[in-house]
């Protein structure tokens, strides 16, 4: 079944310069890209976009962190696409992701751990409607 999912390029893997080789590793596993936006999140746009996490102990440090510098936000799609690129993102700490995932490739911490993405396709809709329009969605 085609879904769709959000997935965010954080700040640590733009200062890295390897947003091409993820965007390849998600075109490769079969997701393809319906809109791509780099931006630079304010305190409070992150904050808008985890509002889930605001009682959590992380939150401040998590929304400081993603509005420290730009993010690549994108929309794929794919058959199964939230599971398919929750697998291929990896474990949260990129120390327990598995060899071949992005965050082992690419993350460093818990927190810099490179990629985000929906974890479930109610998430999906709200974290798409979030960053992008109907229309800012091109159809393939």
């Amino acid at each position: 079944m085609k879904e769709k999912t959000l997935a965010i390029i954080k700040p640590d893997a733009v200062e890295k310069q390897v947003i091409g080789d993820i965007i390849q590793r998600y075109e490769k596993a079969g997701l393809h890209p319906l809109a791509i936006r780099m931006m630079r999140l304010s305190k409070s746009m992150a904050e808008g976009f985890y509002a889930v996490h605001r009682e959590r102990p992380f939150f401040h440090d998590l929304t400081s962190y993603m509005s420290s510098g730009p993010v690549v936000v994108l929309v794929l799609e794919g058959d199964d696409a939230i599971k398919r690129h929750r697998d291929l993102m990896g474990a949260t700490d990129p120390k327990k992701a598995d060899p071949g995932t992005i965050r082992a490739a690419h993350g460093a911490s818990i927190e810099a751990n490179a990629v985000h993405g929906s974890d479930s396709p109610e998430t999906a809709q709200f974290e798409i409607g979030y960053f992008f329009s109907t229309t800012d969605l091109v159809a393939r």
